[in-house]
């Protein structure tokens, strides 16, 4: 895999041939890996990303090489969380996507992070 500038472009997808349909899908990341920009240690943690598709899904492998391209990147629990949930939205276009970040627990404290999109809360807001 070669370094992109935007991890987004990693993103692949496939047309949802249920789009008429609402699912769910769920997909379970147990070694998503990043850097604490602090202190420059490991964090690991379990990604689910759960996500009601309309026209488009997400292909596994590029999935996993998005994930992997955080391995060495410093950035807070909070962000990559968010970081991620833009991400999807923008190249899914989903109708609902929630995306729950667990780390592992470090110095004795862990972290849980979860983020939701919603097309009814988040399509008619101003950035």
């Amino acid at each position: 895999m070669t370094e992109s500038e935007n991890p987004r472009e990693i993103l692949e997808t496939f047309p949802n041939n249920y789009p008429q349909r609402d699912y769910t899908i769920e997909i379970v990341c147990p070694e998503f890996t990043s850097v604490c920009p602090k202190t420059g240690q490991p964090d690991f943690g379990t990604m689910t990303i759960r996500y009601i598709p309309q026209q488009k899904c997400v292909e596994l492998k590029s999935l996993k090489f998005y994930l992997q391209s955080f391995r060495n990147k410093g950035i807070f629990y909070e962000n990559v969380t968010n970081y991620i949930l833009d991400d999807l939205v923008a190249v899914l276009q989903p109708r609902w996507l929630m995306l729950e970040a667990a780390f592992t627990p470090r110095g004795g404290i862990s972290t849980n992070v979860t983020v939701e999109y919603s097309v009814q809360t988040d399509e008619g807001s101003e950035e």
